[in-house]
């Protein structure tokens, strides 16, 4: 990698570059800003070294990394980084000091490796190359392997080769060995751990991380550990602190946040410190670029710590507005993002020697202060503040990078939360507005579906529920489970959902429905940049209110729970088949036979929790406390939720169908067979004229004599010489329809003006408001609906 591919940099810096050859590595200030990029970066992630010359790195950034361990030089964490094409790739980033400079070499190194190898073996071979990291490979029997040369620079004279392993911790615990022992042992990494070393030049002591490295076969052969200098009584206490800073923004709450950076800034800093934010964050809406001015803002304050435990009345109570304070140059700092060192003359002065004001703002005895906005991408977020009383030190500037480091994070983790509500909010208002009536009613069943987003810091998944009309009065409800969370989730369930309400439409048969749904996901799954994301469970099921049989399927979904009418409770035994998406195995069907008054409950395992065989025995107490005769379903459903602990701030999304069947009464019903005789026709006509007249239907008299002439004339033609049977079922509309052995499909067509027939179907769908045709066991069944008014 000559020169042509990389700004100029320091000699050092290119004795790092080509000992990185291979890694996709670059560097950047201490400002973010990148001031160095390799053609291994470039091979990875698609920009070159003149794209990113002096951008921010965090551009890159498609979502947050996840810290996984981090030591005064270093931090290690997982993040997904856009690529120039505009695909997202997850990798491992370690970032550590450079040459001991405030810069910071940043490593990017695929999960895996691109050729397969482990990626802890590649952070370990390019650490072991580097020279402003000490660096030493152990094998498992605590045996040194390798050091690089800053690890050998730090070696004190005479030292054995174990001289690492027998450190003597600075709190007081075990020697440096016994930790490296536990690493091996469970492979958890520790980071800034602080060991005694005695004098090496100013080198009182060093702070060590460690991690375990595993082969190709994901066998442990060894441990990693780095070391960075401790080089002042300040620093251990600093390198505590930053390790502390990961648990901001552990939470989405803005509040905790707050909270959060409090417990860090007191004690290491102050003994008493603040946190406002405007109303802008307080509400939930994400500020605009700029900072707005004390008016505009509207700051309130948010959360406060004092050393004692105890915060004084005279000052700004949580919840409480923040007194409007003079702009003057002095505290210039809030609005371009710097920090404010003000000792307690500049403090009166800032506040215009207003005695009110400097009994809200300034806790007694205070002798040195620090203040820092809180601002991520051009928005203010807030103001902290941190206050000295018990000592007169006034804050160096080691306190200060701190100071701007922890409100830099907290107003990163800020982000997040309004980033995730956002996203969070989106994904909600789709999955819901994609989602059916949460009540429907039909002569087959009377349904109620629940549908309750995960909380916490899980982002809205792709749960579902639909309950929709079929031929002849039959119902389909269908609950479906999508992998993953996010817009990307709610969007496939929204594909999925369209796809069974077409499916369902062709009147197909639940494990014939399943099977075509499945083939739709593994074709979703190929389209995918990322096919394992792509996925899911369903139930499918049909229930026929003139058999009363309910018949159903499932791909990988929980069994449905069932409540007779006298309250017993049970679960229906359908055997599960695969998830969607797996392919080349079949589904099976169950059919169960369901008296009116019976309560099917669907669900997905949102509702049953973690533990599944525990979530099935509660979800059973739960319902057989209930009397689902009392009340709608409505109700029903939220007692029942009541009575599931985890429903109150539930881990996974929870989707929750309960269906209240029903049945056609007998005297509702006509049916007749007929044999493959052309006479059959007019037997028909009068049989359904005398039935009509039978129900007081008199103005169907006619549109329903020429349906089923149409009807049973073609199925007597083409039948192959098997018998008709035609019935008649009388509810809300009127279902006419007429059976045969023959699998022969009708297809509507436009007669030609010199066409002698042709016109039958035409004829029927013009005299009815639905009609369609469904395979059986033994052939077909063409329906029709009229409405139960005159033409």
């Amino acid at each position: 990698m000559g020169p042509s591919n990389s700004p100029e940099r320091p000699d050092g810096a290119h004795r790092s570059r080509s000992a990185l050859e291979g890694v996709a590595t670059a560097m950047m200030d201490e400002h973010g800003r990148v001031t160095w990029w390799s053609r291994a970066a470039q091979d990875m992630l698609g920009w070159t070294a003149a794209d990113m010359a002096g951008q921010l790195a965090s551009r890159l950034l498609a979502e947050p990394g996840r810290a996984g361990r981090r030591s005064d030089g270093a931090a290690r964490c997982r993040a997904r980084l856009r690529q120039r094409s505009g695909q997202v790739v997850e990798v491992d980033l370690l970032i550590a000091e450079a040459d001991g400079s405030a810069e910071r070499l940043v490593l990017m190194l695929m999960p895996g490796g691109p050729d397969g190898t482990d990626q802890d073996r590649d952070v370990a071979r390019a650490l072991l190359a580097q020279d402003g990291i000490g660096v030493a490979q152990f094998d498992m029997g605590m045996g040194l392997v390798r050091t690089n040369a800053a690890m050998e620079a730090l070696r004190p004279e005479d030292a054995e080769d174990d001289w690492l392993c027998r450190l003597t911790a600075r709190d007081g615990g075990d020697a440096s060995r016994a930790a490296f022992e536990l690493v091996a042992a469970t492979g958890k990494a520790v980071a800034s751990l602080v060991y005694e070393v005695g004098p090496l030049g100013r080198v009182t002591a060093l702070a060590l991380s460690c991690f375990r490295v595993d082969d190709q076969f994901g066998t442990p052969v060894g441990i990693m550990v780095e070391v960075s200098r401790v080089t002042d009584a300040g620093s251990p206490r600093h390198a505590d602190t930053y390790r502390q800073a990961f648990e901001i923004g552990e939470s989405l709450d803005v509040v905790q946040v707050a909270e959060d950076l409090m417990a860090i800034l007191v004690p290491a800093l102050g003994d008493y410190a603040t946190v406002d934010y405007p109303d802008d964050v307080l509400e939930g809406r994400d500020p605009a670029p700029g900072y707005p001015g004390q008016v505009a803002s509207a700051p309130r304050r948010v959360a406060v710590r004092a050393a004692d435990g105890d915060w004084p009345s005279r000052l700004i109570q949580v919840g409480e507005p923040i007194p409007r304070v003079a702009e003057t140059p002095e505290i210039a700092a809030k609005s371009v993002g710097g920090v404010l060192a003000a000792d307690a003359e500049l403090s009166r002065r800032i506040l215009g020697g207003d005695p009110a004001l400097m009994r809200a703002f300034l806790p007694a005895g205070m002798h040195d202060s620090l203040g820092c906005p809180l601002y991520r991408g051009g928005r203010f977020f807030g103001y902290a503040a941190v206050y000295r009383t018990s000592t007169a030190t006034p804050f160096d500037e080691t306190d200060i990078k701190l100071m701007h480091d922890l409100c830099g994070r907290t107003a990163t983790a800020i982000d997040n939360a309004f980033r995730f509500a956002r996203e969070h909010q989106t994904a909600v208002v789709l999955q819901r507005s994609l989602l059916p009536p949460a009540a429907t009613s039909s002569t087959a069943a009377e349904t109620a579906g629940v549908y309750l987003p995960a909380g916490g810091a899980v982002s809205v998944g792709g749960d579902w529920f639909d309950a929709f009309d079929l031929s002849s009065l039959r119902v389909g409800l269908v609950v479906g489970d999508v992998v993953g969370h996010g817009l990307e989730a709610a969007a496939t369930m929204a594909r999925l959902r369209t796809a069974v309400q077409t499916l369902a439409d062709l009147d197909l048969p639940p494990e014939e429905l399943l099977t075509r749904l499945d083939d739709l996901v593994r074709r979703m799954q190929r389209e995918a940049s990322e096919p394992d994301s792509v996925g899911g469970s369903c139930l499918f099921a049909v229930y026929d209110p003139v058999s009363r049989v309910c018949q159903m399927a499932s791909a990988g979904h929980p069994p449905p729970a069932l409540i007779t009418p006298e309250g017993d409770v049970g679960f229906v035994p359908v055997t599960p088949g695969p998830l969607l998406g797996v392919g080349d195995n079949p589904f099976d069907v169950m059919s169960v036979t369901l008296r009116p008054g019976s309560t099917l409950v669907m669900y997905t395992d949102g509702l049953l929790g973690r533990d599944v065989g525990r979530g099935s025995e509660l979800l059973k107490t739960a319902l057989a406390e209930l009397s689902p005769a009392e009340g709608g379903l409505d109700s029903l459903g939220s007692s029942l939720l009541a009575r599931i602990p985890h429903a109150e701030h539930p881990p996974d999304d929870i989707t929750l169908l309960l269906a209240r069947t029903d049945a056609v009464p007998e005297g509702s019903m006509a049916t007749w067979e007929y044999p493959a005789d052309p006479a059959a026709v007019q037997n028909a006509r009068a049989h359904v004229n005398a039935q009509l007249e039978a129900w007081g239907l008199d103005e169907l008299l006619f549109s329903t004599e020429l349906i089923v002439s149409e009807l049973v004339t073609n199925a007597i033609r083409y039948a192959g010489g098997g018998p008709v049977v035609l019935r008649l079922i009388l509810d809300r509309v009127l279902v006419c329809e007429v059976s045969d052995p023959s699998s022969t499909q009708p297809r509507l067509r436009r007669a030609l003006t010199t066409d002698e027939g042709g016109r039958g179907l035409f004829l029927v769908a013009q005299l009815t408001t639905r009609w369609g045709s469904r395979y059986t066991e033994r052939g077909k069944t063409i329906w029709t609906e009229q409405p139960l008014t005159a033409f």
